[in-house]
C-alpha cells in the first residue's frame, strides 16, 4: 500500500529491542501534527515478535519492511535513506523517541527555510528508563559546543565544519534532512559508528548549511549497551575517531576550509573524552586499551 504524501519522513533502521521500537512507534503516532510517514525496516531481527506488533497497526502511514538478510547498520541506513519521498528524511533511532511537538517544529522551520540542508531540533538525553539525564559528554556538547541562540538560526561553511570537529555538537537520529541533500550524499564505509558526522561533512563541504531550532521536541537515548559505548570501553571508537580526522582533514585542505582543517588535526574533545576514560581502564589493568587512548591523546 503506497504511503499518503507527508512533509516528514521518518525511517527506522531496526535492530534491537522490541520495548524501545514501540515507543518511537507510539511517539511518532502521538504527534499531534499529522504531516508525517513513518516506515520501519527491520534488518532480519531472529525475534519475530516485532512483526505480529507491526501487523496490529492499521495506520496507513506506517510502512513495514523485513530485509530478507541481515545487511549490518551501514547498510540498513542505506536502505532508508534510498527509500525515502518525503521532502524532509529523519533517520530516527529504534531506541530513541520523539517528544511532543517534534513535526510541528520541523514542518514549521522547513516551511520558513525549505533549503536548509539539515535541522537540527533541540534534544533532550534520557537513559534506559526514559529518565533525563546530563551525562559530562552532553553537558559538554549542549552547553560549550553548541552555538546559543533562542530563535532558529542558520549556520554553514568552514566556521561550522570547523566548529562540529572540534566537537559534534549534533544528535543524528533527530536531524530532518533535506531529501535530496542526504541522498546525493552515501555513508562512507569504514566509519560505522562515526558515519553520520562523516555524512554531514560530506553535505557541508558540497555548500549545505544547517538550521537550528531551539525547541525541545526529541529524546536521545544513552545507554550502556549502544555500539558506540561498547566501542568506547575497549577503546576501538577512538581509534575510528583518529581515522575519521584524517579523513576529515585530507577533504578540508582540498576545499580550502583552514578552520576546519586545523580543528580536525587538534580534535580537542575527541582527545579530552579518551582522557577522562582513562583513570577507569588503569584500574581495570587493561594495559591495550590505555595505549590505545594514549595515543589518541598525545598522537598527531
Amino acid at each position: 500500500m503506497p504511503k499518503p504524501d507527508a512533509t516528514v519522513g521518518i525511517y527506522i533502521p531496526f535492530w534491537g529491542e522490541l520495548d524501545y521500537l514501540q515507543t518511537a512507534v507510539e511517539s511518532v503516532l502521538a504527534q499531534t501534527n499529522p504531516d508525517w510517514t513513518l516506515t520501519v525496516v527491520n534488518d532480519a531481527h531472529p525475534d519475530y515478535s516485532v512483526d505480529a506488533y507491526f501487523e496490529t497497526l492499521q495506520d496507513p502511514r506506517i510502512q513495514y519492511v523485513r530485509n530478507e538478510e541481515n545487511c549490518g547498520i551501514t547498510e540498513n541506513f542505506r536502505r532508508c535513506v534510498q527509500m525515502a519521498v518525503e521532502p524532509r528524511v529523519v533517520v530516527m533511532g529504534c531506541d530513541d523517541f520523539l517528544l511532543e511537538g517534534y513535526v510541528d517544529a520541523v514542518c514549521k522551520a522547513h516551511a520558513g527555510c525549505p533549503g536548509a540542508d539539515l535541522i537540527q531540533p533541540g534534544v533532550a538525553v534520557v537513559d534506559e528508563s526514559g529518565t533525563v539525564v546530563r551525562p559530562l559528554v552532553d553537558r559538554v556538547k549542549q552547553s560549550l559546543l553548541r552555538p546559543r541562540s533562542e530563535s532558529p538560526l542558520l549556520l554553514s561553511g568552514d566556521k561550522l565544519a570547523a566548529n562540529l570537529m572540534h566537537g559534534n555538537w549534533l544528535y543524528w537520529p533527530s536531524l530532518a534532512f533535506r531529501r535530496e541533500a542526504i541522498q546525493s550524499h552515501d555513508f562512507r564505509d569504514g566509519f560505522p559508528v562515526i558515519q553520520d558526522l562523516a555524512l554531514i561533512l560530506d553535505i557541508l563541504l558540497d555548500g549545505g548549511d544547517l538550521l537550528m531550532v531551539p525547541d525541545v521536541v526529541f529524546a536521545y537515548r544513552r545507554h550502556s549497551s549502544s555500539a558506540s559505548s561498547l566501542e568506547l570501553r575497549d577503546g576501538s571508537r577512538f581509534a575510528g575517531e583518529r581515522k575519521f580526522f584524517e579523513h576529515a582533514m585530507a577533504l578540508s585542505t582540498a576545499k580550502g576550509w583552514r578552520k576546519t582543517q586545523s580543528a580536525a588535526r587538534l580534535h580537542v574533545t575527541s582527545r579530552l573524552h579518551a582522557l577522562v576514560l582513562l583513570p577507569g581502564v588503569l584500574v581495570r589493568r587493561d594495559m591495550r586499551t590505555a595505549k590505545v587512548i594514549l595515543r589518541h591523546v598525545f598522537g598527531s
